[in-house]
C-alpha cells in the first residue's frame, strides 16, 4: 500500500513539474503587427477591451518604437508592461497603403477658355 501510494505522489509531482515547464513556454508577440484578439491572447492582464485600446492607439500615433511606450495606452500601466516584457516584440509595422495622390488642377487659362470656341 505504501509504494502505490509513494507512486502516486510521484507521479502527480512530475505532472505538476511538467506542467509548469509548459507554462514557461512564452509566445511572443509583436505589438506593432498584431491584431487585438491575437494580443488579448498573448499578453497577461490584457483584454479584449484594452488590447483594442492598443491596436487604436497604435492606428493613432504610429508604431510603438520600445515595449515601454505601451505603457502610454490608456489602461495599461508599467507594471503590464514589466510583465510581459518577454512576451512583446517590437517590430517593423506592416506598411500602410498609400493615400491617393490628389489630381493635378487644369491651368488656369484652360478652365477660362472651357466653354470658348477654339481659335482658328
Amino acid at each position: 500500500m505504501k509504494s502505490i501510494r509513494a507512486m502516486f505522489v510521484s507521479l502527480c509531482l512530475s505532472l505538476l513539474l511538467a506542467g509548469a515547464a509548459f507554462a514557461n513556454d512564452t509566445q511572443k508577440v509583436n505589438i506593432n503587427t498584431a491584431d487585438a484578439a491575437t494580443l488579448a491572447r498573448a499578453l497577461h492582464n490584457v483584454g479584449q477591451a484594452k488590447a483594442e485600446a492598443i491596436v487604436a492607439y497604435r492606428t493613432e500615433h504610429g508604431p510603438f518604437k520600445s515595449a515601454e511606450q505601451l505603457a502610454m495606452v490608456k489602461g495599461i500601466g508599467m507594471r503590464t508592461v514589466e510583465q510581459n516584457v518577454d512576451r512583446i516584440e517590437v517590430g517593423a509595422a506592416a506598411a500602410r497603403p498609400a493615400a491617393p495622390r490628389p489630381r493635378p488642377a487644369a491651368p488656369a487659362a484652360a478652365a477660362a477658355n472651357k466653354g470658348a470656341a477654339p481659335l482658328r
